[in-house]
């Protein structure tokens, strides 16, 4: 099966929901809706990298990339909180 190619306005978008969703889902503050979506972009593409790597496929189409997406996003947002906290007085 060939992978799915989208367009890089369909990965903003996507990236822009993931990152939405998983602020929701990580808690403790701190970033504002649009760095969640920027962080959102980012782990989209950590989400496939890791998806890769660990051999799991959540399928293709839109359902799929955006389940890669949030985990990716949540992923890196929870480190991202996880040293940010470190920081604040």
């Amino acid at each position: 099966m060939e992978p799915v190619s989208h367009g890089i306005i369909f990965w903003l978008i996507i990236g822009g929901v993931a990152g939405a969703l998983a602020g929701r889902i990580v808690h403790g503050g701190g970033f504002g809706i649009l760095m969640d979506i920027v962080v959102g972009i980012v782990g989209a593409f950590i989400g496939g990298w890791l998806g890769g790597v660990l051999g799991i496929h959540l399928g293709s189409g839109i359902i799929g990339s955006l389940l890669t997406a949030l985990i990716g996003a949540v992923v890196l947002l929870a480190i991202l909180r996880l040293f940010s906290r470190g920081r604040a007085s």
